[in-house]
C-alpha cells in the first residue's frame, strides 16, 4: 500500500491539494489498495466490490471476480461472464457469494455459477445464508424476486415487487430488505411478508442509471438513503398494536433529511456520523468539468448537517468518471472505508494516535506531539517519546528559545547520561551553557564532574552572581572543589575586593571544611552567615581573638552568642579582649548582669563607671539590683558627675537619709519625690524634716496635704501653717484629707466585720470538729500505762477518757482533777505547754 496525504492519493505534480494549506487536522488517512489490484486495473476496470472482515470481493467490467486479502493481493480469480459484474453479495460467514452480471445472470452458493435468469441486474443474499433455515436471496431487474429453498431442495421464486422500473440497488439487513427503483426506495419485512414504506425520489430530473441511489444500513433499524443531492435517514419502528388494523406492524420515520452540495456516490456510517462520497462537477470559464471526488464526514441534524471534515481524492482518471462509476463500501465493525473507481481503489481509515502525532510534527507542534505521545505511550507503535522530545528540543534551539529547550531537557533526557552530555556540549557550542545550567541533574543521576566544572568556569568568566548561585544550589560532590577554589583564587587576583567572589570562596572553604579560612572572609565582609558558621561548626576556639570584630559587626548577636557559650569562651577572656573597647565591654557586661546579677560580680565596680559613661538610664537600676558594687566608689562617681537621683539612692542605702532628703528638696525641688522617699523610709524624723522644710513654701504644703494623710496626722501640719498664708488649692486638699479619713474609717469597719465573720466561722468549724466522734480500737494505747486502751474482755466494765488532742487514757490512770472539780487535763499536752484539751470524751461501760 502507498500512503496518501489528507487530500487522498497524492495528486500529480502541479495539482492543488486542500490539505496543504489547512491547519485543521484530518479525520481520516488514505492508502491506495495496490499490489495485485494495480495490475488488475491496468488491464480491466473495477465495477463493484464487497467487503468482508476476512477478504474483499472485486467485480470488474470484463466479467471477472477477484478475491483479495486486505492488502490487495489476489487469492482467487473467477471468470464469471464476458460482461460487467453489477453486484457481489456475501453472507455474514463469507462462505457464500451471490454474483450478478450485466447479462442478467445470478450465481449463488460457494462460488458456483448456475444461471438463474436473464433479467437480474442486482443480487443480495440473506445475511444468514449459510444456515439451512435462511437459504434465501433476492434479485432485482424489472422485478424484485425472492428465491427460497423448498423442502425438495429446489429454488422457489416469489415476486415481491414490480412495475416501477429497473431495480438498481438492494441491501438486506436481518429481516429487512431495502431496494431502489426508478420511483423511490422500498423496505420489505420478510418476517411478516409486508412492505412497510415507500420513500420517494426527490429529484426526478436525474437519470437513475447515471445517478444511482446509495443505500446503507446504519444498524438493524436505520436505513440511510442517498440519491442525487439528498440524504435521508429512515428509522424502522414498531407500530403500536392499537393502531394496526390493516397497517403493517412496522413503519418508517424519517428522522433526518437534508440536501448536500454535490452528488452522492456512496454512504457509510461512522458511529453517529456519516461518511459521504461525492461526485463533484465544477465550472470554470463557463465550461463544466469533473473534479476530484470528495470524501466528507458529516454530522446529520434533523434538517441539515454539519461538516466535520472534507477531503478531495486524487483518484486515477477522475476526469473520465461519472457519478455511477464511484462506490463506497465499508467494513462492518471497523472504521475502514473503500472508495472504488474504475481505475483505482482507495482505502480510508480513521487516524490513530501515531497519525495524530505525525500531523502535529508536520505542523511543527512539537509540544502537543510530545504531550500526546506521553499520554498514549502504550498505544503508539511508530513513535518514541524520547525521539519526539529530542525533535522538540532541536526545534526550540533552532528558534533560539534556549531557556525552554533547556527546561525540556529534564523531561526528555531523563536518566540518559549520554544524551545529557551531548546536549551540554551542544549548548556550549552555541554559547548557551547558562541556559542549561539550572536544569542539569544533581540527584541520584550525576554527570561527570568535568561537565559541572565547565559550566562553573563559564559563569566565573562572565557572571559572578550566577556563579555564586550555582555554588549555593549545587551539592559540592558534583565537582572538584579544589579546582574551583583555585579558579576563584585566580579570579580574585584581578579583583581582590569583589564581595560576591569572596562570599562564594568562603562557601567553598566551608564545604571543604577549611572553616578558619571561611571565617576570616566572613568577618572581613561582615557577612550575616558568620554566626551560623560558628555555631554549626563549633568554631569558638577560632574566634577568641576576633571578639572585637564580631561585636563591631553586630553587638547584639555577638553578645548573645558569647553568653550562650560561656563554657567555650569564658567571661574573663571576653573582658580581656574588650579591655580597649569600653563601650563594647559595657554592652557585654550589661547583658551578663541582666541574665545573672551574680556571675560578673567581680566587674561590678568597673561597671559603675561604664554605666555612668555610656548608659546612665540603666545606672540606677544597676545600683538597686547589684549587691556587690562598692557604695563609696559609686557615691564618689555619682557626686563627681552630679547624678542627683543616683546620689540620693546611694545616700539612703548608706543610711544618710536626712542628707538624701535634703538633696531631693534643695537640688531637685520635687515634693512628690520627697514624699515618696519619706514614705519608703517610714521615719518620723524624716517627716518632721520634710514638714519643717516645706512650711514656708505653699506649693510644698499643698503637696504634703494631698499625700501625707495616711502616714502623718494632718493636724500637725495644719497647726504649723502661718495665718494668712495663701496656699494654692487649699480647699481641695482639705476635702481630700477628709475623704481619706472617711476612707480609713470605712476600711477599718470593713476589716472589723470581716475579722468578726472569720472568727465566728472558724469557731463554728472548730466546734463541729470537736463534736465529731473519735475511733477507738485495739490498736490505741493508754498514754499513761501504755497498755491497750480497750480490755481484752469487753464484757467487763471499763472507763476511757479521750481528749480533743486525740490522746487517750484509762480513767483510773489519770491524775486527780486538781483545784477545778470535774475538769481534767491531758498530761502530755500540759507538759508541752499546749494547754488543756478543750473537751473530753468519756467512755464508760
Amino acid at each position: 500500500m502507498h500512503t496518501m496525504c489528507r487530500g487522498g492519493v497524492r495528486p500529480p505534480p502541479g495539482s492543488t491539494d486542500c490539505e496543504e494549506e489547512s491547519e485543521e487536522e484530518p479525520k481520516l488517512k488514505y492508502e491506495r489498495l495496490s499490489n495485485g489490484v494495480t495490475e488488475i486495473l491496468q488491464k480491466d476496470a473495477a465495477s463493484c466490490m464487497t467487503v468482508h472482515d476476512k477478504f474483499l470481493a472485486l467485480g470488474t467490467h470484463f466479467g471477472k471476480v477477484f478475491l483479495l486479502d486486505v492488502q490487495g493481493n489476489v487469492t482467487q480469480k473467477f471468470e464469471i461472464s464476458s460482461v460487467k459484474i453489477n453486484q457481489v453479495s456475501l453472507d455474514e460467514s463469507g462462505e457464500n457469494v451471490g454474483i450478478c452480471s450485466e447479462d442478467g445472470k445470478v450465481r449463488p452458493r460457494r462460488y458456483r455459477h448456475p444461471s438463474l435468469g436473464c433479467d437480474r441486474k442486482v443480487v443480495a443474499l440473506h445475511p444468514q445464508f449459510s444456515k439451512s433455515n435462511y437459504k434465501q436471496f433476492v434479485t432485482g431487474g424489472s422485478k424484485l424476486l425472492l428465491y427460497e429453498r423448498n423442502w425438495l431442495n429446489r429454488w422457489k421464486t416469489s415476486v415481491l415487487h414490480e412495475g416501477e422500473g429497473t431495480i438498481s440497488n438492494i441491501q438486506w439487513r436481518t429481516n429487512l430488505i431495502a431496494w431502489a427503483n426508478n420511483v423511490g426506495v422500498k423496505i420489505y419485512d420478510i418476517s411478516t411478508k409486508q412492505r412497510i414504506t415507500n420513500v420517494l425520489r426527490d429529484d426526478v430530473s436525474l437519470r437513475p442509471d447515471m445517478y444511482p441511489c446509495s443505500l446503507c444500513w446504519k444498524d438493524n433499524q436505520t436505513l440511510i438513503v442517498g440519491w442525487g443531492k439528498s440524504i435521508k435517514m429512515c428509522a424502522v419502528k414498531e407500530r403500536n398494536p392499537t393502531e394496526l388494523r390493516d397497517l403493517p406492524s412496522r413503519y418508517v420515520e424519517i428522522v433526518s433529511a437534508f440536501e448536500t452540495e454535490f452528488f452522492i456516490s456512496g454512504l457509510a456510517p461512522l458511529a453517529d456520523q456519516l461518511v459521504t462520497l461525492y461526485f463533484v462537477k465544477e465550472n470554470e470559464e463557463e465550461e463544466e468539468f469533473r473534479a476530484r471526488p470528495r470524501l466528507d464526514i458529516i454530522q446529520p441534524l434533523a434538517e441539515s448537517c454539519e461538516e466535520i471534515s472534507s477531503d478531495a481524492l486524487s483518484v486515477r482518471n477522475f476526469t473520465d468518471n461519472e457519478c455511477r462509476d464511484y462506490r463506497l463500501e465499508h467494513a462492518e465493525g471497523e472504521s475502514l472505508f473503500y472508495i472504488i473507481s474504475p481505475k483505482d481503489i482507495v482505502v480510508a481509515k480513521e487516524r490513530d494516535q501515531d497519525d495524530h502525532i505525525d500531523w502535529l510534527l508536520d505542523k511543527k507542534k512539537y509540544e502537543e506531539a510530545l504531550m500526546a505521545a506521553e499520554i498514549s505511550f502504550k498505544n503508539i507503535k511508530r513513535h518514541d517519546v524520547q525521539k519526539i522530545g529530542m525533535a522538540y528540543i532541536n526545534h526550540l534551539v533552532e528558534k533560539g528559545d534556549y531557556d525552554t529547550a533547556a527546561r525540556k531537557c529534564q523531561k526528555v533526557l531523563g536518566k540518559n547520561m549520554e544524551l545529557w552530555e551531548n546536549e551540554v556540549y551542544r549548548f556550549k557550542t552555541i554559547g548557551q551553557l547558562k541556559a542549561i545550567s539550572q536544569y542539569l541533574p544533581r540527584g541520584d543521576l550525576r554527570l561527570r564532574p568535568a561537565i559541572y566544572e565547565m559550566i562553573l568556569h563559564e559563569f566565573l568568566k562572565t557572571d559572578y552572581e550566577g556563579f555564586a548561585t550555582l555554588i549555593r544550589e549545587w551539592p559540592g560532590e558534583l565537582y572538584n572543589n579544589m579546582a574551583v577554589v583555585q579558579a576563584v583564587g585566580d579570579q580574585l587576583k584581578k579583583d581582590p575586593t569583589h564581595r560576591t567572589l569572596l562570599t562564594t570562596l568562603a562557601e567553598l572553604y566551608t564545604y571543604d571544611q577549611r572553616y578558619d579560612r571561611a571565617l576570616e572572609i566572613y568577618l572581613r565582609l561582615r557577612h550575616k552567615d558568620v554566626y551560623q558558621l560558628i555555631h554549626k561548626h563549633n568554631l569558638f576556639a577560632s574566634i577568641e581573638d576576633k571578639i572585637v570584630l564580631l561585636m563591631d559587626f553586630d553587638k547584639e548577636k555577638a553578645v548573645d552568642m558569647l553568653l550562650d557559650n560561656e563554657d567555650k569562651i569564658s567571661t574573663d577572656r571576653v573582658v580581656e579582649e574588650l579591655r580597649d573597647r569600653p563601650e563594647l565591654l559595657h554592652v557585654y557586661l550589661h547583658k551578663l548582669f541582666k541574665r545573672d546579677h551574680h556571675k560578673g560580680q567581680r566587674y561590678h565596680e568597673r561597671q559603675i563607671g561604664l554605666y555612668a559613661e555610656y548608659d546612665r538610664p540603666n545606672l540606677l537600676p544597676f545600683l538597686r539590683d547589684s549587691t556587690h558594687c562598692p557604695l563609696e566608689k559609686a557615691l564618689e562617681i555619682c557626686q563627681e558627675r552630679n547624678f542627683v537621683e543616683e546620689t540620693v539612692f546611694l545616700l539612703s542605702r548608706m543610711g544618710n537619709c536626712r542628707r538624701a532628703l535634703q538633696m531631693i528638696m534643695e537640688e531637685l525641688g520635687d515634693v512628690d519625690k520627697a514624699i515618696d522617699f519619706a514614705k519608703e523610709q517610714d521615719d518620723s524624723e524624716l517627716w518632721e524634716d520634710l514638714i519643717s522644710y516645706s512650711i514656708d513654701k505653699p506649693p510644698f504644703i499643698t503637696g504634703l496635704l494631698n499625700n501625707i494623710g495616711t502616714h502623718v496626722d494632718p493636724i500637725l501640719l495644719i497647726h504649723r501653717i502661718k495665718e494668712g498664708m495663701e496656699i494654692p488649692n487649699l480647699r481641695d486638699s482639705l476635702v481630700k484629707i477628709l475623704q481619706d479619713y472617711n476612707l480609713q474609717i470605712l476600711l477599718r469597719e470593713g476589716c472589723k466585720k470581716i475579722l468578726v465573720a472569720d472568727s465566728l466561722s472558724l469557731l463554728q468549724k472548730m466546734h463541729r470538729t470537736q463534736m465529731r466522734g473519735v475511733r477507738v480500737d485495739d490498736e490505741n494505747i493508754c498514754e499513761a500505762c501504755h497498755g491497750t486502751i480497750l480490755p481484752s474482755d469487753m464484757a467487763q466494765p471499763f472507763s476511757v477518757v479521750v481528749f480533743n488532742c486525740r490522746h487517750m487514757f484509762h480513767k483510773e490512770c489519770l491524775p486527780s482533777s486538781g483545784t477545778i472539780p470535774a475538769v481534767q487535763f491531758c498530761n502530755i499536752c500540759s507538759a508541752k505547754k499546749r494547754g488543756p484539751g478543750s473537751g473530753i470524751l468519756d467512755m464508760k461501760k
